[in-house]
């Protein structure tokens, strides 16, 4: 295409004469545009959200109980009785990992609380005081805290402290809000938020305890809900995992535990992260259906319009593929134009759709999120063109008599 193209001004007068109809076609291409862009840039921003979250703790590997096993086909589950990690189980991992990383056994379940006359509900983990520091910190905004715990004190997550407004010293119950007994201790510490973590221990909207408080509330003394290996070394965690394996899982058809790392969950959640963002940007697509059809009702009024024009074009030489290419062009400056405009509400939009969903924006313009305003723009531009082809055919191959006789 040449700006100088004689085929081209042409085509750029019949929208400039048609300049409303025109942007009005092209909305459909801003609106399609705009769709594919911006849920794209909102999947990818939050992929790479998850994956910075996960990368945290990419030094752990998670052992929890085979509590449930699949039974053979037409089956129900069956329950094992693997419902916990035993003392004996975290011994054998205790000295499988050895020097190469920490093991942190910890007890987990679900119960009401009530801080400031006000009732929640969230996990409350049982941890030994010395492993707290190994992958928790405390955020000294709410007060100064510490992580060395008392029987009776402990540690409540971000979420919990913003939300209830908690300051370090402060009472919480825990338990059934229906039940009178319910122990009352100090928050000794407010926890720095984790956000999505790949160990298990989403402590947000939790509450971290002494181990021997947990015990003691809820039973289960040496029955840990899960295990996590906090290495020195990421590249020893294969080994590991294997070494860990090969001590515990002895029966390979009924296994006792199940090992999972970061690498795992990453590829789990990125891959239902780009299913579900390929979904949207697929409905985000139909609108360049519509758009299509508009854009294909246009070229086919800018033939009819233009009949004596093309019979004129075709009776003094001009070649049938000129006259195509002229329609084409045409077809071309309404995805341009849609796309430009389209290109630039992504930007903006996207922006905000992102922080207002996300809460950060600090990957928003990397290669991988701000591509799909490129991306978009195109799919819009062949949309048009292809949109064109047919009324493009049609004006190049008609007869120039018969042109030159229409009204």
């Amino acid at each position: 295409m040449k700006f100088g193209d004689i085929f081209f001004e042409l085509s750029l007068r019949s929208v400039r004469l048609n300049f409303t109809r025109s942007m009005l076609a092209a909305i459909g291409i801003v609106i399609g545009v705009v769709a594919i862009s911006s849920m794209g840039m909102l999947g990818t921003n939050m992929q790479l959200e998850v994956k910075e979250q996960l990368s945290s703790s990419a030094n752990t590997i998670v052992l929890s109980p085979d509590s449930v096993r699949m039974g053979a086909p037409g089956t129900a589950p069956s329950s094992s009785a693997n419902s916990a990690i035993t003392k004996t189980q975290l011994t054998k991992i205790t000295t499988v990992t050895g020097q190469n990383g920490t093991v942190v056994p910890i007890y987990s379940t679900s119960s009401q609380f009530t801080i400031n006359s006000l009732p929640g509900r969230g996990m409350v983990y049982g941890l030994d005081t010395s492993d707290i520091p190994a992958f928790l910190t405390l955020n000294d905004t709410y007060g100064k805290g510490t992580t060395n715990l008392g029987v009776n004190e402990v540690l409540v997550g971000s979420s919990i402290a913003s939300n209830f407004g908690v300051t370090v010293g402060d009472r919480i119950k825990i338990g059934s809000v229906s039940s009178s007994a319910r122990p009352e201790l100090r928050i000794a510490g407010v926890l720095n938020a984790r956000g999505t973590v790949a160990d298990g221990v989403s402590t947000d909207n939790a509450i971290v305890v002494n181990s021997k408080w947990y015990t003691s509330q809820y039973g289960g003394k040496d029955e840990y809900n899960q295990v996590n290996i906090i290495v020195k070394d990421t590249d020893n965690i294969p080994d590991i995992e294997a070494a860990v394996d090969e001590k515990i899982n002895t029966n390979p058809k009924k296994p006792a535990i199940r090992i999972r790392d970061a690498s795992t969950l990453l590829a789990t959640t990125t891959s239902t992260l780009s299913t579900v963002t390929t979904f949207i940007m697929a409905i985000g697509g139909i609108s360049l259906v519509v758009a299509a059809v508009s854009i294909f009702n246009v070229m086919m009024m800018s033939v009819n319009e233009r009949i004596q024009e093309i019979g004129i074009l075709l009776s003094i030489g001009t070649e049938r593929g000129e006259v195509r290419r002229m329609f084409l062009y045409e077809a071309f400056i309404l995805g341009l134009l849609g796309a430009t405009i389209g290109g630039i509400c992504s930007l903006l939009i996207g922006y905000s759709v992102v922080d207002s969903m996300i809460g950060t924006t600090q990957y928003f313009f990397m290669f991988d999120s701000i591509v799909y305003v490129p991306l978009g723009m195109a799919i819009g531009i062949v949309v048009c063109i292809i949109s064109g082809v047919y009324p493009a055919w049609k004006a190049s191959n008609m007869d120039p008599i018969d042109a030159l006789r229409s009204e």
